[in-house]
C-alpha cells in the first residue's frame, strides 16, 4: 500500500521537525528524565502546533484533517527520530471516549485545558489482583444517604500524580456484576496517592491510588452505569496502536545513532560498520523497522476509513510486535555503541529503559498474543 503523505500532512510534519530542530530538546530531556517530572515545556510547544487538536472533530476545535490517525502517526514517527519521549502524548490524544461517554460537564472540563500541554485525565483500571484479569475488580461503589463512595485500591496508575482526573473503574458493592466508571476530580478528600519508582517512562508518574469514602454524585457516572467494561475495551485498541508508534518512533533514533557511530568508530583499522556481524545486527535492524512501520500505518489508514476505530486483532498485534521490535532493536543498537550506550548518558541508554516497559503496560506481551491470535483465526472458525 502507499502511505505517502500529502503536501498538507508533510508541511505538518515539517512543522514538528522544524521544532525538534529549534534547540538541543535532548538536553531537556535527561534533566525530566533523572528528575522524574513531566516535559511540560515541550509538551506545551508541541500543543502550540495543535498536536492534541489532530483526532478532534471540528465542532470541538480539531484541524478538521482527512486522514487524522495517518497524520499522527507521522507525527509520532517524527517526534521518535530526536529520541522524543512520545510515550506521555497519550492523553493529548485520546479525547474520542470523552466526547463519546463524557456529560457535557465532563466534556467542558477536559476541553477547557487544550492548548496547555498539561496532563489532563486517564484512566484507572489495573489493581493489586487486577491487571490482565479485570474480573478481579475489587473497588467498589456504594450509594448511600443520597450520595456514592468509591473503596479501594488502584495500582501502577499512570499520570496519576499529574491529572487533574482519572475515570476508575468499579464494582457495584450490592451487585457485584455491575462494573461502572467515576468521572473523579483528583483534588477530593478520601483520595492519597503513592509514587512508585519505575525501570523507565520515568517523565510519567506511575503511583498506587487509594480511595478511601470517595463522595461522588449520579451525575459523576462516566458514560452510562453498567458499561464500565465494555468501555474500557474499547478504547484499549487505541491505546495500543499508540505504544507501537511510540516504540516505532524511538527504535528509529536508536538505530540512527548506532548507525551514525558505527561509522565514526574505528577499531582495528576501519570503522566497525565495516565488520560482518555490525553488518548483520544493522540488517535485521532495518527490517524490523520497516516492518514496524507498514504496519502502523496500516492499522492507521484503516482506522482512518472506519470512524477512527482501530481493530483489535491489528491494535495487539501492533503493540506486541512494535514493543519487542523495537526493544530488539535498541538492545542492538547499544552493543553496537558499547560503553558509550551503557556507562554514559547517551539517550539510548533512557530508550532501552522505556522500551522494556511497553511489553508489559498498556497490555502485557502475553494478552497482546491472545487477542490478536484469536482475531486472526477466528475467519476460519466453521
Amino acid at each position: 500500500m502507499d502511505f505517502s503523505l500529502t503536501d498538507e500532512q508533510e508541511l505538518i510534519v515539517e512543522s514538528y521537525r522544524d521544532l525538534m530542530e529549534s534547540e538541543n530538546w535532548e538536553t531537556y530531556f535527561h534533566e525530566c528524565d533523572e528528575n522524574h517530572t513531566y516535559p511540560l515545556r515541550w509538551t506545551k510547544a508541541l500543543c502550540d502546533l495543535g498536536f492534541d487538536r489532530i483526532l478532534l472533530p471540528e465542532e470541538h476545535g480539531g484541524l478538521g484533517l482527512e486522514d487524522p490517525n495517518v497524520t499522527l502517526m507521522a507525527i509520532y514517527e517524527e517526534l521518535g527520530r530526536y529520541g522524543a519521549p512520545t510515550y506521555v502524548l497519550y492523553e493529548l490524544t485520546g479525547f474520542t471516549t470523552i466526547l463519546r461517554e463524557g456529560t457535557p460537564e465532563q466534556i467542558d472540563a477536559i476541553l477547557s485545558s487544550l492548548g496547555s500541554g498539561e496532563q489532563i485525565f486517564n484512566s484507572a483500571c489495573t489493581e493489586p489482583g487486577a491487571g490482565s484479569d479485570v474480573g478481579g475488580l475489587t473497588t467498589t461503589y456504594t450509594r448511600r444517604n443520597g450520595k456514592i463512595y468509591l473503596n479501594g485500591t488502584k495500582t501502577f496508575i499512570t499520570s496519576s500524580k499529574g491529572v487533574k482526573y482519572l475515570i476508575i473503574m468499579c464494582r457495584d458493592a450490592d451487585n457485584p456484576d455491575v462494573i461502572s466508571e467515576f468521572f473523579v476530580d483528583m483534588s477530593k478528600p478520601g483520595i492519597e496517592l503513592s509514587p512508585l519508582p519505575k525501570l523507565g517512562l520515568r517523565m510519567d508518574s506511575c503511583c498506587e491510588v487509594y480511595l478511601n469514602d470517595v463522595e461522588m454524585e449520579e451525575k459523576d457516572f462516566f458514560g452510562t452505569e453498567g458499561n464500565g467494561f465494555n468501555r474500557g475495551i474499547a478504547d484499549f485498541n487505541f491505546e495500543r496502536w499508540l505504544v507501537g508508534a511510540c516504540d516505532y518512533g524511538t527504535a528509529i533514533c536508536a538505530f540512527e545513532d548506532a548507525a551514525k557511530h558505527a561509522w565514526q568508530r574505528i577499531a582495528f583499522g576501519k570503522p566497525i560498520a565495516r565488520f560482518q556481524l555490525n553488518t548483520l545486527k544493522f540488517c535485521t535492524m532495518k527490517i524490523k523497522l520497516d516492518a514496524m512501520k507498514h504496519m502502523l500505518y496500516e492499522a492507521a489508514w484503516n482506522a482512518d476509513r472506519n470512524a477512527g476505530n482501530y481493530d483489535a486483532g491489528a491494535a495487539a498485534a501492533c503493540k506486541y510486535y512494535c514493543a519487542n521490535a523495537s526493544f530488539e532493536v535498541v538492545d542492538d543498537a547499544m552493543q553496537i555503541m558499547g560503553g558509550i550506550a551503557v556507562a554514559s548518558e547517551h539517550r539510548v541508554n533512557r530508550i532501552w529503559r522505556d522500551l522494556r516497559v511497553d511489553r508489559v503496560s498498556g497490555g502485557t506481551d502475553e494478552m497482546m498474543i491472545l487477542t490478536a491470535g484469536k482475531a486472526a483465526i477466528k475467519p476460519f472458525r466453521p
